[in-house]
Order: structure tokens, then C-alpha cells, then sequence
């Protein structure tokens, strides 16, 4: 009996435990609506306000006068979109060969592309700038997502998956009844790496859309930032609306919230399916 409470009294401090963070990883969330609903002195009372206020509406037509924010956001998406697109088509692809064929130099590749996964992001600023600038695609929508149209991750994920998750003799099958390679791949490996599409999709979407070096290096016009540089262009140091920033910040969220709602499910299984093949 005193074990099985013993049990209990674990179980119910791990579900406080569990409790407690999820607490402390939505309030961001929480706090960033409810201070989108007051004005910037009423931000910083003390103590600051914890429930909804009635200045919404009054910082969102500040936030249009001051940016052309549907225009950043419509460019946030279709970089974002074409991105995603790109990775799913690429990086699988690339998973794709890795995983079925045998060809010369197929290790060293591969992990030429692991290890590429290990280099900070920032020393590929000032030769991404140069080679933009060669080509002229600087302040261009494809300078964001021509040069992350496949990742390492990418190729890593769907390499794993499509290895550990879809039988070899399915593919040989296809092979016997006439299907070229593409037909192969497009008809017969694709449908069934749904879930790895979906987690890849997500976190492509979910990267392109934070993104803030990339469009601060390359883009020059307004309106033709992408929201999170946008919204860094409205502080300052001394007169920032907080208030007006927040309801962008929203907003902002407002489609990545969507996406992980519908995929977080897909997310789970995707990053699990290929963890038992190395």
C-alpha cells in the first residue's frame, strides 16, 4: 500500500512538474496577445496587466501606418511557402538517393552533408551577399529561398526515413512492372513518406518564416521585408509602441500556430519513424 502511494505521489509530481513548464513555455505566448490589447504605458505599470485590455484596434491602425504589414506579410508567406516547397521536393529527392541507390561515393557525401549541419549559420552571410549581388537578386524574393531550397536536415530526415520505413522489395516491385525511377518515386515513395513530408514541411515553414539575418542582409525596401524584419524595423530606443509591435507580433504568430496545431501530431511520428535505422 505505501508503495502504490509512494507511486502516486511520483507520478502526481511529475504530471506538477510537466504542469509547470508548459506554463512557463506559453506565457510568452500568452502575454504577447494580452499586451497587444494595451497601450504602451499600460505595459509598463506595475504590476504590468494580466488580462485583456481595449487598445487592440487602436494599435492595429497604427501598426498599417506605420508599415505596409499585409504586403510583409504576404511576402513572408510566399517565401515561406516557396521554401517548403523547394524542400520537399529537393531534400527528398536527395533522402531518396541516399537511401536506395549505391553509387561511388556515396559515404563521404553523405557525410559531407551531416557535417555541413554542424557550421553556424553566420559565416554563410557575407558569400550569400556576394553571390546575390553577382546575380542581382539583391532586395529579391529569391534570394531568400533560392539559397535554402534544400537542407541537411532535410536530406538527413528523408534519407532516415525512406531507409528505415518504406520496404525495398515495394520498390523492386515497381520496378518489375515498368515504373521508371520517377514514376517510382513520385507514385510509389512519396505517398507513403507522408509523415516525414509533414514534419520536414513544418520545420522548413516554421525557420523560413522566423527568419531575420537572411532578409536583413539581402533586402533594402520596406516593402519588400518579411515580417520579422518589419517589425524590428519599428523599435527604437527611446520610442518604441510596444503595443503596436505586440499586435504585429500576433498576428505573426498567428499562422505558425495554425500550422503546428494541424501538424504536431505528423511532427512526432515523422521524427520517430527513421530513429531505428542509422
Amino acid at each position: 500500500m505505501a508503495r502504490a502511494e509512494r507511486v502516486d505521489a511520483a507520478r502526481l509530481a511529475a504530471y506538477a512538474l510537466v504542469g509547470v513548464g508548459a506554463l512557463l513555455l506559453v506565457s510568452p505566448f500568452y502575454f504577447t496577445f494580452v499586451f497587444a490589447t494595451h497601450t504602451r504605458s499600460a505595459i509598463f505599470d506595475t504590476p504590468p496587466p494580466l488580462w485583456f485590455g481595449s487598445a487592440a484596434l487602436a494599435n492595429y491602425d497604427m501598426l498599417i501606418e506605420r508599415l505596409p504589414f499585409w504586403r510583409n506579410f504576404g511576402m513572408s508567406l510566399y517565401v515561406a511557402v516557396m521554401t517548403t516547397a523547394l524542400n520537399l521536393l529537393l531534400c527528398s529527392m536527395g533522402g531518396y538517393a541516399f537511401a536506395v541507390y549505391e553509387f561511388r561515393f556515396k559515404r563521404p557525401l553523405f557525410a559531407m552533408v551531416l557535417a555541413s549541419m554542424m557550421l553556424p549559420a553566420f559565416l554563410n552571410m557575407i558569400p550569400s551577399f556576394m553571390v546575390m549581388q553577382f546575380l542581382g537578386w539583391i532586395d529579391e524574393p529569391r534570394a531568400l529561398y533560392i539559397p535554402g531550397a534544400a537542407g541537411a536536415l532535410g536530406i538527413f530526415l528523408m534519407r532516415q526515413y525512406i531507409g528505415s520505413g518504406i520496404p525495398r522489395e515495394l520498390i523492386d516491385a515497381a520496378r518489375m512492372d515498368g515504373c521508371g525511377e520517377f514514376r517510382i518515386f513520385w507514385s510509389v515513395v512519396l505517398p507513403l513518406a507522408g509523415p516525414a513530408l509533414g514534419t520536414l514541411g513544418l520545420i522548413t515553414f516554421i525557420n523560413s518564416w522566423n527568419n531575420f539575418i537572411a532578409p536583413l542582409v539581402v533586402m533594402r525596401s520596406a516593402e519588400n521585408y518579411t515580417l520579422p524584419l518589419a517589425l524590428r524595423s519599428m523599435q527604437s530606443p527611446n520610442n518604441t509602441e510596444w503595443g503596436t509591435l505586440m499586435v504585429g507580433s500576433a498576428i505573426a504568430m498567428l499562422p505558425l500556430l495554425v500550422a503546428f496545431f494541424f501538424s504536431a501530431r505528423r511532427l512526432v511520428a515523422g521524427l520517430t519513424a527513421g530513429a531505428v535505422r542509422g
